[in-house]
C-alpha cells in the first residue's frame, strides 16, 4: 500500500500521521472489508440492472461508501464500524430488487428434480450467475437439436418456470466453479461463460470451444457480444454430440415462497418432536483444504433435523441423500448467492410463526466464504443481527485480530471446529 500523504510505501519511518501507511491496521482492514462488500453489491446489482430494476438508494451508498475509502477522509473505527454494518443492510436490499427482477421475469421457483447426465446430441454448458443470459441462449438454441446444461450456480436456473419450460434445458453437469479445469475438459461440448467464478487460465483442452459473454474476459476465448450466440450454437453444432446417459437427480428450487407455503407442516412437524433443528449450510465454496468439512457436516446432521443450502459450498454434500420428514424433504437448495435473501425470509417467516426472534429459533448458520460477494452477505446477516454463526474453513484474512474479536464480542461469531464438536455445541440447548 502506498501512502500519498508520506509518499512512501506502507509503514515507512517517515510516516507521522494515525490512519496512514498502514499505521491503524483495523481501519484498513475496515476500509478493505467495505471494499469487498461494495464488490458484491455492484455484482447484484448489475444482474438487476440487466433485467430493468435499480435501487436509488443503493447507488447512493455506494458512492458515500467508495468516497469513504479514498486516502485521509475519516480515522474514526466507530464509523467504518457502521458503514460496513449498512454495507450489509445495502446487501439485503440489492437482493430484494435482484429477487423480484427475477421472479417477475422468469416466475417464482418451483421444486425441481434436475439430471445429471447428458441426452443425445450436441451440448453447451453454461456457467456463472446470470439467469438473462441462460434464458437468451436457450431461446437462440430452442429448435436447433442442441441441449442447454447448466453449472455451477446456474443449477438454480431449473426451478423458474419461464426457463424450464425450454425443454432441452437437459440438466446440469458437474459441481463447484473450482472443478472447471476438470469438468470443462470432460465435457465435448461448448462452454458458455456468463459472470465471475471462471478458473484462469483455463486449458488448452477446452480453449477453443470457450465462449464468454457481458463482462467476463478470458485470453483466447471468444466473446459472444450482445448476448449473440451464434457463432456458440454453430460451434456447438459442428462437436461431437454426446450420448444418452442418464445421472442422479438432484433437487432445487426451494425459493422462500415455497418453503413459507409448508410453514404450517413445518411448524407442525417442529411441535411433534419430528423436526429439532434447521442448519443452513452453505456459502462460496473453495479449493483449500479444509472444506470437506461441510460435507462432513451435512452428513453427521441428525436424521430429525432439516438441511438448508445456498450457492456453490452445496456442491460438497448436494448429490446425498437425505431423505424427508413428513414429506418435506431434509436437504432445501434454496438457490444462488444471491437467494440468500430467500434464506433470510424463511428465517423471518419462522420466526414471525413461532413468535419469536430469530435468534432465539432452533436455527444454525454454518458458512463457508471465498470471495467478495459472500463478505457482503455476512455483512447483510451481522446487519440483521444474527448470532452465533459459525464461519470458515478460515477467517477472512483481510480482517484484523482486532476488528475480528470485536465482530466476535457482538455477535458470538465463530470459526468452525470440528463436524462432532460444533454439532455436540449446537445442539446441546
Amino acid at each position: 500500500m502506498f501512502c500519498y500523504q508520506c509518499e512512501q510505501t506502507s509503514g515507512g519511518s517517515g510516516c507521522t500521521k494515525i490512519g496512514v501507511c498502514g499505521k491503524n491496521e483495523d481501519i484498513q482492514s475496515l476500509q478493505d472489508t467495505l471494499l469487498f462488500g461494495l464488490k458484491g453489491i455492484a455484482a447484484y446489482a448489475y444482474h438487476a440492472r440487466e433485467l430493468g430494476s435499480r435501487d436509488e438508494e443503493v447507488d447512493a451508498f455506494m458512492h458515500e461508501a467508495l468516497f469513504k475509502t479514498l486516502t485521509n477522509v475519516n480515522f474514526s473505527l466507530q464509523d467504518y464500524l457502521e458503514a460496513v454494518l449498512k454495507c450489509g443492510g445495502m446487501n439485503l436490499k440489492i437482493m430484494e430488487v435482484l429477487d423480484q427482477a427475477h421472479t417477475k421475469r422468469f416466475g417464482n421457483p418451483v421444486p425441481a428434480e434436475v439430471d445429471t447426465g447428458t441426452k443425445a446430441g450436441p451440448g453447451i454448458l453454461v456457467t456463472g450467475h446470470d439467469l438473462l443470459d441462460l434464458y437468451e441462449l436457450l431461446r437462440q438454441t430452442e429448435g436447433t437439436g442442441v441441449n442447454v446444461y447448466t453449472h455451477g450456480e446456474m443449477l438454480p436456473a431449473h426451478g423458474y418456470p419461464e426457463l424450464r419450460k425450454f425443454r432441452h434445458l437437459a440438466g446440469n453437469y458437474g459441481g463447484a466453479w473450482q472443478e472447471q479445469r476438470k469438468e470443462f475438459k470432460d465435457f465435448s461440448g461448448a462452454i458458455l461463460v456468463t459472470t465471475n467464478c471462471v478458473m484462469i487460465p483455463p486449458q488448452d483442452s477446452y480453449l477453443d470451444r470457450l465462449f464468454t459473454t457481458g463482462l467476463p474476459g478470458v485470453e483466447g476465448a471468444i466473446q459472444a457480444k450482445k448476448r449473440d450466440f451464434k457463432a456458440l450454437v454453430e460451434k456447438a453444432k459442428s462437436l461431437a454430440p454426446f450420448p444418452e446417459a442418464p445421472g442422479k437427480k438432484i433437487m432445487t428450487g426451494f425459493h422462500h415462497t415455497v418453503i413459507l407455503s409448508l410453514a404450517d407442516k413445518i411448524i407442525a412437524a417442529v411441535k411433534a418432536g419430528k423436526i429439532r433443528h434447521f442448519f443452513l449450510i452453505g456459502g462460496c465454496d473453495g479449493a483449500k483444504p479444509g472444506r470437506n468439512y461441510y460435507t462432513e457436516f451435512a452428513e453427521k446432521v441428525p436424521k430429525d433435523c432439516i438441511i438448508l443450502t445456498l450457492a456453490c459450498g452445496k456442491y460438497r454434500f448436494n448429490k446425498l441423500d437425505f431423505g424427508a420428514i413428513d414429506g418435506i424433504p431434509r436437504l432445501l437448495d434454496v438457490g444462488q448467492c444471491n437467494n440468500a435473501y430467500s434464506a433470510i425470509q424463511v428465517a423471518l417467516g419462522l420466526a414471525k410463526a413461532f413468535n419469536c426472534g430469530v435468534n432465539d429459533l432452533p436455527l444454525s448458520l454454518v458458512l463457508s466464504w471465498y470471495e467478495q460477494k459472500a463478505v457482503a452477505i455476512l455483512l447483510t446477516l451481522l446487519h440483521l443481527g444474527i448470532k452465533n454463526m459459525r464461519l470458515g474453513p478460515t477467517p477472512p484474512a483481510f480482517l484484523t485480530p482486532n476488528v475480528f474479536k470485536a465482530l466476535q464480542e457482538k455477535f458470538n461469531l465463530k470459526l468452525i471446529t470440528t463436524p462432532d464438536e460444533d454439532l455436540k455445541e449446537i445442539l446441546k440447548k
